[in-house]
């Protein structure tokens, strides 16, 4: 297992955590079952090795047993030159519709938590 991806997922289980308690959801009142997220191609973040990390930091928390849920983001610039927001390869960061290599990014280095669906214990 990546320690970077071994980190990146115990600092997602403190944010799953926070997130479910702020929504009154703590040991004694329920579990998180799915954690959303949304993760650039760009990020630094491999999904497959974060997906095999992240349950061995949960067990015991409050996310035990929850489902990861990634959805990998495409690489997306817009051009400064003609406009055109497009995807492109996240080594090749030219826009395809002129060639300019006048861009910037609009998507693809993110890293999110989107969502959490929470079951609380009297919701059972």
């Amino acid at each position: 297992m990546a320690m970077h991806e071994l980190s990146v997922a115990r600092a997602l289980l403190r944010q799953v955590e926070r997130v479910a308690r702020t929504h009154g959801v703590d040991a004694a009142s329920g579990v998180v079952r799915r954690v959303n997220l949304r993760i650039g191609a760009l990020s630094g973040i491999e999904p497959d090795l974060l997906a095999r990390a992240f349950p061995e930091v949960a067990r015991g928390s409050l996310a035990q047993g929850a489902v990861l849920s990634i959805e990998v983001v495409p690489v997306r610039v817009r051009c400064d030159d003609c406009g055109a927001e497009s995807a492109v390869a996240a080594n090749h960061l030219v826009c395809p519709v002129c060639a300019s290599a006048h861009t910037h990014l609009v998507a693809g280095d993110e890293l999110l938590l989107v969502s959490l669906d929470l079951e609380k214990a009297n919701d059972v």
